[in-house]
């Protein structure tokens, strides 16, 4: 059956109009259509998973002299370019996003990202590998405004908390291929010390370079070409969305009855921008910076490191580490997978504040433990599995909080804000830091590191409990009214 008809005429030139869409696509049931967007969007995580897993576990050979012989500081300063171009691509391509759409910007993020990965293999020294790190960073923030806004807006309100954190975890499904990978890629009997890391960097590029075909079939953000003024598009691709999902289910579409009324207007000055988001919505501002920064500090602290912790701590040889980050990254993905469905149901602020206080109360007892010297390392790893089951959840859940809780019109700029912010704040000096601590050899020295991403991750548990969003199951134009639903 076809689904309802709606007039598609374009109004003149700033004319306002009343559009359904928001309640159109917040009706539809979940359909193949959806499960495309899941694995489409998804796959580009779990490519970014086995490339940056992949850097992690050769920490260890990228010492050897047979290698690129770098030092522990030069390790962790990798991390930091690394962020430092995410941060930067971030603004970039999120101001970019915002301006010309989501889907349009899907493939240029990602060429960007994915030739900095190639480039990566063909590195010579130091210089090398930290420019064409903080290229394939540039292109990864890119990525995050993006992917997080098409997210929220072609999926149905009802199940955007469970679907966002799912695809963001989706990271941790390319981190297992990565770590495994690894035992193979650094295992001298089969690639010679200084050829193994540059091929799973090529094998990581040519994988993502097939991510670009699935990107063709996600359509352009209705939403957004309805706030843009693009009347007629925007009518034509929600009716292609529903054409898709009443195929596919074999449901008939029941009408949407609210409406929203746009007053199309195409530019935003940066008065505009950041009173808007600095002012109008401050105390969210407030809490999705001390969400990102926290998270942020956290993660790249202990990724970025961990490689170096079981060769310095535990005599774990080098091309052994990648086993060591298989269960840490199970323990990633099961955390958003199996706790998703709790963010809609239990509600954001429950959640989010109890998985960074979980995480923290976790970390702290580790680290304990780790000075004490009563972890091996395998049960070290165990460890960070079950802390990281909770913090994997926490930090997908502060994207989810940044995409959701701005007007449409600023979506991917906010995402790619606080994403800087936050990063810059809490995430670029963690992996040089930590690289300082470890190559002390002290272990209280690493555990006063620890004792810091805690004390983070429970400011967090404290700031969303305070200013958190009700956003569960709610439209994201009853979450943040677009700017264009407003007269000039």
């Amino acid at each position: 059956m076809e689904p309802e008809r709606h007039a598609t005429a374009d109004a003149p030139a700033g004319a306002a109009f009343d559009t359904d869409i928001p309640a159109r696509l917040d009706r539809l049931p979940w359909s193949r259509f959806h499960w495309l967007l899941v694995i489409a969007l998804g796959a580009s995580w779990a490519i970014d998973g086995l490339e940056v897993t992949l850097k992690g576990a050769v920490s260890g050979v990228l010492q050897d002299p047979a290698s690129l012989h770098l030092d522990a500081g030069e390790i962790g300063a990798l991390a930091s370019f690394y962020l430092i171009g995410a941060v930067t691509g971030a603004l970039f391509f999120g101001w970019l996003t915002d301006r010309h759409g989501r889907s349009r910007l899907f493939f240029i993020t990602l060429a960007v990202y994915l030739t900095g990965t190639l480039l990566t293999a063909f590195s010579w020294d130091f210089a090398s590998l930290a420019a064409f790190r903080c290229l394939t960073g540039f292109g990864i923030g890119g990525e995050y405004a993006a992917i997080n806004s098409a997210i929220d807006e072609l999926i149905p309100a009802r199940l955007r908390g469970r679907i966002n954190l799912i695809i963001n975890g989706s990271f941790w499904l390319g981190a297992m291929v990565g770590s495994g990978a690894t035992v193979l890629l650094l295992d001298p009997a089969i690639f010679a010390v200084d050829t193994g890391w540059r091929v799973g960097f090529g094998i990581g590029a040519t994988l993502g370079f097939v991510v670009l075909l699935a990107r063709a079939f996600i359509p352009e953000s209705p939403r957004w070409l309805s706030i843009r003024g693009r009347r007629i598009q925007a009518e034509q691709a929600m009716a292609a969305i529903e054409a898709k999902v009443q195929r596919q289910t074999g449901k008939v579409l029941e009408p949407a009855t609210a409406t929203l009324t746009i007053h199309p207007r195409h530019r935003f000055g940066l008065r505009i921008i950041f009173s808007t988001l600095f002012g109008r919505y401050r105390q969210r501002a407030f809490l999705c910076f001390v969400l990102i920064a926290s998270q942020a500090f956290l993660y790249n602290a202990i990724f970025f490191t961990y490689a170096l912790v079981l060769t310095r701590f535990y005599d774990v040889p080098a091309q052994n580490t990648g086993l060591y980050l298989l269960p840490f990254a199970i323990g990633n993905f099961l955390g958003p997978l199996l706790m998703g469905h709790y963010f809609d149901s239990l509600g954001r602020r429950a959640m989010i504040s109890g998985t960074y206080a979980m995480a923290a109360t976790l970390l702290l007892a580790t680290g304990a433990a780790f000075v004490a010297g009563t972890l091996s390392a395998t049960g070290q790893t165990a460890a960070w599995a079950v802390i990281f089951f909770f913090a994997s959840a926490a930090a997908s859940s502060a994207y989810l909080t940044i995409s959701e809780v701005f007007p449409l019109e600023l979506r991917a700029l906010a995402i790619a804000v606080f994403y800087s912010l936050g990063t810059a704040a809490g995430g670029i000096v963690a992996p040089w830091l930590f690289g300082l601590l470890i190559g002390s050899g002290d272990r209280l020295n690493v555990f006063w590191g620890y004792a810091l991403g805690a004390g983070l991750m429970y400011v967090a548990a404290l700031v969303e409990l305070r200013y958190g969003v009700r956003a569960e199951q709610a439209s994201l134009e009853a979450v943040a009214a677009p700017l264009s639903a407003e007269k000039s």
